[in-house]
């Protein structure tokens, strides 16, 4: 394909042209010379590469004045870096070229063929299609890059190399953009670097968007660590002396070098914990690179004989790597000067795969020694089932976002395996991250030996025995406290499931009521001599299937009594007239809730069934049903006023609706209690309610009652039916600080 000036930006300037071309030239030249670890085929595809970005970016200029083409050779040394392969470091030079140079996938598989192009379209933002917000367009632009990314972790790789380099330059950029590139970088990418143990690319976009985003913050901690180096010089040099000695003495080799926490870290850590600089003691540290994991330990024992350890502060990741294969042992020790200083010691392999993470795999692949299993590939494993339940970007997202946090916990599976979570998870997430045939059938659980509710966070060194059952299944409440995306996506697609499949039989029901209506006793068989008549059904409703329309008749989204008028027209014409006697009755009882065609309810229902909280329904109430625009049926009082608002308004969705002759569970009521003021009297009337078996959910009372001699006290909780309420208030007029105790049916503010 040959790029004509017309598929191209506008060109920023066009002056100095001929220097500019010379240094894009020259930054190539550079490029190459990081080639060496190519083969000549390698070679000649990137060549071929940058010649076809050259000519796509002709005449286009970044915001510094410099050839576009400056920052694809950028993007791909850095990938060089890595030592990635010959289709990366392709992909890099070609990353903007689809975006910005109108060149199409076809051009690139044709010309390097399909690794590349589907590299270079994982990179490839979907500017050119049309959301309703920006952040819908990004969310579809991160799914898009991470699933990519997922089944070939190249593509997240070139992505950061490309946003380094784009915040490198920053100061190019208009100052409108800092701020949001800027935070996208700290909320997204660094994390993704993070996650990938790339933990140089991590600190650096760190501290790149701290100085753009906060410039006096940064420019303040600059100058602050500046004078604190210069006055603690002397002393580091003693320990590194004292150490490297103490080192040589007992004949372990070592490379020592010193290492400063990073501006954002000090700033995050002042931020979060409200601390003054003088206040932080950990800024300083050395990194003892030894040649073996014995030297490692070794080299610990040495620095605890020399010095005394900070408790608390020794943490072994070799023995038990970090969730991003991240391995080291860490150690504070109290120095010259009570200083606190930090030691990391680890092998030269752990210290490449400390920095590099996942690009480690290419950097020494070809020594075989490669740590892929433990850089992050289950995560990435992860996006993929995610994706299976979850197609909506901006839902995927949140999901992925729960699972970029770096701190970890690590827990024991009954078998001793390790397991590493990330902090904050709870028994389920354990669950789910074993199998998700578990985390469905997940009923109880024992933490050493113990059981403990579902909702238990972790904790390091936890031993955890999931108990399962056929008949568990997951539960909505679950999605209130699991921590990881997958968790989240499987009990929410399991819930989905259900939900179609309990609103495809709701449908059923409402349908044959509503047909009894029309007279016709019987619904139509959906095979046989009827089939072509169901497909007219379908027609005139616009569904696929007659499974969807079932569907969408449970959910509200269309109203049973004109689809039976149709399918009963459509049997008139085949010559089944309704029945006269079934009519008139179905008729004359239909203000009935006992009538025959009415839907029994027990509180077993998941998401078709919704008892409403503007009246809370308990059973012995009389109730009726209203089948919201895509909420399914909601069972309201009969005297509740919301429900004789929407009959008067839309009286065509209102159905019969009767209680089970068995509830399945209990169910919330609300009530409103009036209290004198007086000590301890919402401890007596919550001991009163509790004292006659109902479960408090919900609890709210007026932020300010002092000096009233009464006040009231609005509760929900969870009875077993219409008269366990009334024992329930009766208990609380018999308590004597209780003037009024009564059900309310117009909510509670909740």
């Amino acid at each position: 394909m040959s790029v004509t000036q017309s598929t191209l930006k506008p060109p920023a300037s066009m002056s100095g042209s001929a220097a500019a071309a010379n240094a894009a030239a020259a930054s190539f030249a550079a490029l190459t010379e990081k080639l060496s670890y190519l083969n000549p085929e390698g070679l000649d595809m990137v060549r071929r590469a940058y010649r076809y970005a050259d000519e796509a970016h002709l005449g286009q200029l970044r915001n510094s004045g410099e050839p576009y083409i400056t920052h694809p050779i950028a993007v791909a040394a850095q990938c060089a870096e890595w030592k990635l392969d010959a289709q990366a470091l392709s992909a890099a030079l070609l990353h903007d070229a689809m975006e910005d140079c109108g060149i199409t996938k076809t051009d690139l598989i044709e010309r390097f063929g399909i690794q590349v192009a589907e590299l270079v379209d994982g990179l490839t933002k979907l500017d050119k299609l049309e959301f309703n917000t920006r952040e819908e367009s990004q969310a579809e632009s991160f799914r898009k890059m991470l699933l990519a990314m997922a089944r070939d972790v190249r593509v997240i790789l070139i992505k950061l190399a490309d946003r380094s380099h784009n915040m490198r330059t920053m100061g190019d950029m208009p100052r409108a953009k800092w701020g949001r590139i800027s935070n996208e970088t700290l909320e997204i990418y660094a994390p993704i670097a993070h996650r990938l143990g790339l933990n140089q690319t991590y600190r650096e976009l760190q501290e790149l968007a701290f100085q753009h985003l906060w410039p006096w913050r940064h420019q303040v901690l600059s100058k602050a660590i500046q004078k604190a180096r210069h006055r603690r010089r002397d002393l580091m040099q003693k320990v590194e002396q004292e150490v490297g000695a103490a080192l040589a003495k007992v004949g372990l080799k070592v490379r020592i070098s010193g290492r400063e926490k990073t501006l954002y870290s000090i700033y995050k850590k002042m931020d979060e914990k409200v601390l003054s600089f003088a206040q932080v003691t950990d800024i300083y540290g050395f990194r003892l690179i030894l040649p073996n994991v014995i030297d490692c330990y070794t080299a610990m024992g040495v620095l605890h004989q020399m010095y005394k350890p900070v408790p608390g502060k020794f943490k072994d990741h070799i023995a038990i790597a970090k969730l991003n294969g991240y391995q080291s042992l860490h150690t504070t020790i109290v120095g010259p000067s009570g200083l606190n200083v930090e030691f990391q010691m680890r092998t030269e392999s752990m210290n490449l795969v400390a920095e590099t993470g996942v690009a480690a795999h290419w950097l020494y692949k070809d020594n075989g020694s490669s740590n892929e299993a433990n850089l992050g590939n289950k995560w990435l494993q992860s996006l993929l089932d995610i994706q299976d339940e979850t197609r909506d970007a901006t839902e995927f997202w949140d999901h992925v976002k729960v699972d970029l946090f770096p701190d970890a916990v690590y827990v024991f599976t009954p078998k001793s395996k390790i397991m590493a979570m990330p902090r904050g998870a709870t028994i389920v997430d354990f669950a789910y991250a074993v199998h998700s045939d578990v985390g469905d059938r997940t009923m109880a659980a024992k933490v050493n030996g113990e059981q403990v509710p579902l909702r238990t966070e972790l904790r390091n060194g936890d031993i955890i025995e999931v108990i399962t059952s056929t008949v568990a299944s997951p539960n909505p409440a679950w999605l209130g406290f699991v921590r990881t995306g997958r968790a989240r996506s499987k009990i929410r697609h399991y819930l989905k499931t259900m939900a179609h499949s309990e609103s495809q039989d709701l449908g059923d029901k409402l349908l044959a009521q509503a047909l009894r209506a029309e007279g016709i006793e019987q619904m139509p068989a959906r095979e046989g001599e009827y089939a072509g008549l169901w497909d007219k059904l379908l027609h005139f409703t616009g569904s696929k299937t007659q499974a969807e329309l079932l569907t969408d008749i449970g959910l509200g989204k269309r109203v049973a009594s004109i689809v039976a008028k149709r399918l009963a027209s459509l049997l008139s014409d085949t010559g089944l007239k309704p029945d006269a006697l079934l009519l008139s009755r179905e008729r004359f009882t239909a203000h009935e809730n006992v009538s025959q065609g009415s839907v029994t309810v027990d509180g077993s229902e998941n998401a078709s069934v919704k008892y409403a909280t503007c009246c809370f329904p308990v059973p012995g109430d009389a109730i009726v049903g209203y089948l919201g625009r895509g909420e399914g049926l909601v069972v309201h009082t009969d005297h509740c006023g919301v429900a004789q608002r929407l009959k008067y308004k839309d009286s065509e969705r209102f159905i019969a609706v009767e209680w089970s002759d068995e509830p399945a569970r209990n169910f919330e009521v609300a009530a409103v209690v009036t209290v004198s003021n007086g000590k301890g009297v919402l401890a007596r009337v919550a001991s009163a309610i509790t004292g006659a078996e109902a479960d408090i959910t919900h609890v709210l009372m007026a932020e300010e009652v002092t000096g009233q001699e009464a006040f009231d006290l609005r509760f929900v909780f969870s009875v077993r039916d219409k008269a366990h309420l009334d024992v329930v208030l009766s208990n609380l007029r018999r308590v004597p600080a209780v003037l009024q105790a009564q059900r309310v049916v117009s909510g509670v503010g909740r």
